[in-house]
């Protein structure tokens, strides 16, 4: 009876290996100094994988394109995570209310007898 509930939590382990891989993306970057357009560098000369998570920062503009160098824009970064850590506690606020409603119906109504 284990198994749903590993898979149930698959998509946040997939989630968690994302963002951290994207970190380090970033860390390669602000390390290497590319922090500027005039300091960009390529994904090639830092080692970097051009897989999903450095397609998402790509999308997102944290990664920023001069000719085929690249560079972080430390403000898109400082708010994407902004915005990542609201989403997270909104969607734990939440099923946090819906736990407590759910408990508090089930101790008033006591539907199992």
């Amino acid at each position: 009876m284990a198994y749903p509930a590993i898979v149930s939590l698959l998509p946040a382990v997939v989630v968690a290996a994302v963002v951290r891989r994207q970190r380090k993306i970033v860390e390669q970057f602000q390390a290497a100094g590319a922090t500027s357009a005039d300091r960009a560098t390529t994904a090639a000369a830092l080692g970097v994988h051009e897989g999903m998570a450095f397609k998402q920062l790509r999308r997102h503009a944290i990664l920023q394109e001069v000719g085929e160098r690249l560079f972080v824009d430390t403000a898109r970064w400082a708010a994407h995570r902004q915005r990542r850590r609201r989403r997270a506690l909104i969607c734990t606020t939440t099923v946090c209310i819906v736990v407590g409603l759910f408990v508090t119906w089930a101790v008033i109504w006591r539907p199992w007898g």
